[in-house]
């Protein structure tokens, strides 16, 4: 019985390493048009998809630091970059003037109703994770200095795989 016991939480430990799927969520751009977070990465190619909000100050911090080394990683990489806010949706004109200030190359998109960050059981932002066929290869909550060169040899590695 103990050697079943044993088995049985051994494996069960592995069950939670199983890649997870996207889910089939409806997002939005600011114009209004809808995207599909599944149609993301369908295709062959890496992702990185960042929660963020306009009031978290750790999320701009991130996102300014992976928009400064974009270029660069774009060489090693063929990646792309969305950042989901997860605002409400009185606050989109106020993340609108802050991506803009900011000028951000990523391609944003509204999680306005957290039907993503639910699904994605995330509790707390920023949520970062790496993507390819729809299949969640890397996730990461929170920030701190630096952490985007963790992120970037994450997606260097997987990026061979």
């Amino acid at each position: 019985m103990r050697n079943f016991i044993f088995l049985s939480v051994f494996l069960l430990s592995f069950a939670g390493f199983s890649q997870k799927t996207l889910p089939n969520i409806n997002l939005k751009t600011f114009e209004g048009d809808k995207v599909n977070v599944a149609d993301l990465t369908s295709n062959d190619k890496i992702a990185i998809l960042s929660l963020w909000a306009t009031w978290c100050v750790p999320c701009i911090k991130e996102l300014d630091a992976i928009n400064e080394l974009y270029d660069e990683w774009k060489t090693q990489v063929d990646f792309e970059v969305y950042a989901i806010s997860v605002d409400d949706s009185r606050s989109i004109n106020r993340a609108k003037a802050l991506v803009n200030g900011k000028g951000w190359e990523h391609n944003i998109l509204l999680d306005t109703n957290h039907n993503l960050k639910r699904s994605l059981g995330a509790s707390a932002i920023p949520v970062t994770i790496i993507v390819r066929n729809n299949k969640i290869l890397y996730q990461h909550t929170g920030y701190r200095n630096g952490d985007e060169y963790e992120l970037f040899e994450k997606l260097k590695t997987l990026s061979k795989e």
